[in-house]
């Protein structure tokens, strides 16, 4: 952040984020730079990972 005074009373009022917020707000930011069809095939993968689908076996590149 440019504004110190903004970052501090943000700190003040809000305190020291979670490493895991941290974490994903980076996620999310990287998320948003990929291609919509990048991001389809993340969701997917997710999606698939959250439901206990098998993954074809195939080598990861």
């Amino acid at each position: 952040m440019k504004n110190l005074d903004f970052a501090a009373e943000l700190h003040l009022k809000l305190g020291v984020p979670a490493s895991s917020t941290v974490e994903s707000l980076r996620l999310l930011r990287a998320f948003l730079k990929l291609a919509p069809r990048q991001r389809y095939e993340v969701i997917k993968l997710v999606e698939d990972l959250a439901t206990e689908v098998a993954l074809p076996e195939r080598p990861l590149s």
